[in-house]
């Protein structure tokens, strides 16, 4: 396509409305590494089950594009948001101080995995074009629904390099990542450490694994009263963390009966009762650590069940690294590392879109000082 040919971006709405095969061909081809989170079926299962949807404030308005033969050569997952929730790159700040200037900040448009804070791509196409086109398109529908903003999350630096002559600012994050070294097993990256460090680790593991059981389940070993546990312990952490959980029963469900080989679940028993689990996603370059919870409280087990099961299974698996989530500098002592996140963000208002442009030409050099000195802080050996 060289920008000649007949090419339209409409609005698909509801991802029902988009055949699976056609919209995992975009989302997850042959040469790029499988993301899960893309998928038809996780997307899908986030709507069906009601956990994205208009009444969540999460209406469905993923755009597609289309040549001229009408094949859809492009997509971009895209939601009309009435709140700020669920996103994990905050913007209430920016709200509020378009509010106080007598403006409106919802609706929004969000590009985004809903409730995921996963780097990724975000718009699929092959040409450069057909992306500048639902990019635009966007922006386009914003203008017309009256939206104050698009807000494109957790996409790569290149995307928004490309994003920014549309008018996008690049907003930079932080999350910790482990990344394995061509480790042959757990012992081969403890002795990556410096002694203190893997002195704790061990220290760690011992005390978590104390009188329990460690069971890994994977695809038809999950049963349904694994899922039934893991949410309940789902909802024991949302309940505490967050005041309402934004996942419910039904996606879990669907989550099992749809994508069960890329589902790992860590249990944690003691004396055959499940006490704790943790749910993890296989990609083809990542494991993604999502949720956990329990129902016991054991020292380190949260450390265990989270970062080092899954840095066992990664290497395993032969993954390059894990990716366990937001925030949380207590990771940083344990082998995982600051990696930059970036979001691109369209804002109508003139006055609000150069208050931001102001703020993140702050921000950014801070995010980058940040990530340096706490580099300094890793476990790894000096020059490791």
């Amino acid at each position: 396509m060289d920008g000649t040919d007949a090419l339209t971006v409409e609005i698909a709405g509801e991802l029902a409305k988009v055949a699976r095969a056609e919209w995992d061909a975009l989302a997850n081809p042959p040469d790029a590494p499988y993301d899960p989170f893309l998928s038809w079926d996780f997307l899908q299962a986030l709507e069906e089950s009601g956990s994205a949807s208009a009444t969540r404030g999460w209406e469905p308005a993923h755009l597609i594009a289309r040549d001229a033969a009408r094949r859809i050569v492009g997509a971009m997952p895209l939601y009309a948001k009435d709140h700020s929730y669920g996103e994990y790159v905050f913007d209430h700040a920016w709200a509020d101080a378009l509010i106080r200037a007598g403006g409106r900040y919802y609706p929004k448009l969000q590009c985004a995995v809903p409730f995921t804070p996963v780097p990724g791509r975000r718009i699929f196409a092959r040409d450069s074009t057909v992306e500048a086109a639902l990019a635009q398109g966007a922006i386009g529908l914003a203008q017309r629904a009256g939206a104050s903003s698009v807000h494109a999350t957790f996409l790569s630096e290149e995307l928004c390099a490309r994003l920014a002559p549309l008018g996008y600012l690049t907003r930079t994050g932080l999350q910790y990542h482990w990344f394995n070294r061509g480790y042959a097993s757990f012992e081969a990256f403890l002795a990556d450490l410096s002694s203190q460090k893997r002195k704790t680790i061990r220290r760690e593991r011992a005390r978590a694994l104390e009188g329990l059981k460690i069971k890994r389940l994977r695809g038809d070993d999950i049963k349904v009263r694994d899922w039934d546990f893991f949410f309940r312990c789902y909802m024991e952490t949302g309940s505490r963390k967050w005041g309402s959980p934004y996942l419910n029963r039904a996606f879990f469900a669907l989550l099992g009966e749809r994508m069960a080989d890329q589902c790992v679940l860590f249990v944690a028993e003691e004396d055959g009762r499940p006490i704790a689990s943790a749910l993890n996603l296989i990609g083809g370059e990542a494991l993604y650590g999502r949720y956990w919870g329990r129902i016991l409280d054991v020292p380190f087990l949260h450390f265990e069940l989270c970062y080092y099961q899954g840095i066992e299974l990664a290497i395993e698996l032969g993954l390059p690294r894990v990716e366990a989530g937001a925030q949380g500098e207590h990771k940083l002592a344990r082998g995982y590392v600051p990696a930059p996140t970036y979001s691109a963000h369209w804002i109508a208002h003139p006055g609000l879109r150069a208050a931001v442009r102001r703020h993140l030409e702050a921000e950014t050099p801070a995010i980058a000082e940040e990530a340096e000195a706490l580099a300094e802080h890793a476990p790894f050996k000096r020059g490791g």
